[in-house]
């Protein structure tokens, strides 16, 4: 199958995944236990069934659900993704003003769990056996069993007790303040990151141990082929190909305990926007903002997917 080809398709099964994507997270925000309405009303008994029935109208909640659906997708494909039932702004202005915090957390988490892993992972397999493999081997099992926002919480303490003066906590933009900006991402950063450099870690380790004991590694060996040669540049890049799969998946993990790790952190993301959205049963904000999430884990694994046809071709056979 020729590569152009092999994009098409890809693009095509983009195009589907979007479509059912969009079609779950309105039928899950509509599932939602309680009505928009009351909550926008909350404790006012002086208001009438006309009034009640007006807002419903104006929201679109008196349509049936299916209309309700075809109507929001057709705006949001032109961009238009409603106002916010609170504030009465645009969605996307909402989510523009919160995407940036969740952005800088995620990439620097991953730049912290994947760009860490590498060497973490190649170091293991080195040193199969040794006293430095179990201790490494020890740490990585810690990782993956901690929760981000358990380790985040004692990161927390940790600092309100050892170093009461530094503010860690909250969000400074980086415009204003690169240094502040880093200083408050940091700790976040590693707390979302150490799973997947756990993860990873075991990953390259595992990949590096079977690439090591087939026979093109022994026949390099038999060559004359230095170590560092034949752990960076023979074993190492056939490792790669599952760690880079494993990148796209991880990402999707990062973005949904970013929810999580920025709430711990008072960070006003993506996370405390869809928390808040879901309280006040803000069904045009989440829609757009699990939608604007959803896609970006979608979109990530396409552009993995095309990196894994670009680095091993028998993919493309």
């Amino acid at each position: 199958m020729t590569l152009p080809r092999l994009l098409l398709m890809r693009l095509l099964d983009l195009v589907v995944v979007l479509f059912f994507v969009s079609l779950i997270v309105f039928a899950m925000v509509r599932l939602i236990p309680g009505d928009a309405v009351a909550i926008m009303l909350g404790a006012n008994t002086e208001v009438t069934p006309e009034r009640i029935a007006e807002l419903r109208s104006r929201i679109g909640l008196d349509l049936p659900m299916a209309e309700q659906y075809v109507r929001w997708l057709g705006k949001a494909l032109h961009g238009d993704f409603g106002t916010s039932l609170w504030t009465g702004r645009p969605v996307i202005d909402e989510i523009a003003l919160h995407v940036w915090p969740t952005l800088q957390l995620t990439l620097l988490s991953l730049v912290i769990g994947a760009g860490l892993a590498v060497p973490t992972g190649v170091l293991m397999a080195r040193l199969r056996g040794r006293f430095a493999d179990g201790a490494l081997r020890i740490v990585t099992v810690a990782g993956l069993t901690i929760p981000s926002f358990w380790l985040g919480i004692v990161m927390i303490l940790g600092l309100a007790t050892f170093a009461p003066s530094l503010q860690m906590l909250g969000y400074v933009p980086f415009s204003e303040d690169p240094v502040g900006n880093l200083a408050r991402l940091i700790l976040p950063a590693v707390a979302l990151g150490l799973p997947i450099l756990a993860n990873l870690s075991r990953l390259v380790r595992s990949a590096m141990l079977d690439a090591l004991g087939q026979d093109y590694i022994r026949t390099a060996r038999a060559k004359g082929a230095s170590e560092a040669s034949v752990l960076f540049k023979h074993a190492l890049a056939n490792a790669l190909i599952p760690f880079v799969t494993s990148v796209g998946i991880m990402t999707g993990y990062l973005l949904g305990g970013a929810i999580v790790v920025e709430q711990v952190f008072a960070i006003p993301g993506l996370g405390r926007l869809i928390l808040g959205a879901i309280a006040e049963r803000n069904y045009p904000l989440l829609q757009a903002t699990i939608l604007v999430v959803t896609c970006g884990f979608v979109v990530v694994n396409f552009a993995v997917d095309l990196l894994y046809l670009a680095i091993d071709p028998r993919v493309r056979a």
